[in-house]
């Protein structure tokens, strides 16, 4: 199932920036939110960091960018400090937003499966309907290139 053309779920989550966020905060602009497993892995540093390098291209064009697990705002803090993430990290500890956005289910994992969260990404339009959806992401570290280009249309 793909959310494209549907009116994005709302949330309500604790940032790393000490606020709570809503899909209604962002009306009119243009929100990239990326799911991803876990702080500080390696897939999870190369994909957060690409979305570091694109960062200021991102907002040149009117795009913010929002990373979100189930970690804590305390595992967030150190991962962005590591790593100078300079967008905001949403803490999912149940899941709801990920269930919400088709991020959280089944997945394999060298051949094994499990339930977790799945790497993946929305694009959301200033209006809060779902341009893009990339349901499974193959390649975490050629990801953040890939939603650039397609913003650049």
């Amino acid at each position: 199932m793909s959310l494209e053309g549907e009116k994005a779920p709302e949330f309500s989550l604790e940032g790393s920036d000490g606020t709570l966020h809503t899909l209604k905060q962002y009306a009119g602009k243009t929100v990239v939110i990326y799911f991803y497993p876990k702080d500080n892995t390696p897939g999870c540093t190369k994909e957060a960091c690409g979305f570091r390098d694109a960062y200021e291209v991102l907002t040149d064009i009117g795009v913010e960018v929002l990373g979100v697990s189930k970690d804590s705002l305390a595992a967030h803090g150190k991962f962005i400090t590591t790593h100078s993430l300079p967008f905001v990290l949403l803490s999912d500890p149940d899941c709801s937003m990920m269930q919400a956005y088709e991020a959280f289910g089944e997945k394999v994992m060298c051949g094994k499966k499990s339930v977790g969260t799945i790497r993946s990404t929305v694009i959301v339009g200033p209006d809060g309907i779902v341009k893009k959806q990339w349901s499974k992401v193959a390649k975490a570290e050629q990801h953040p290139d890939q939603v650039l280009k397609y913003l650049q249309g």
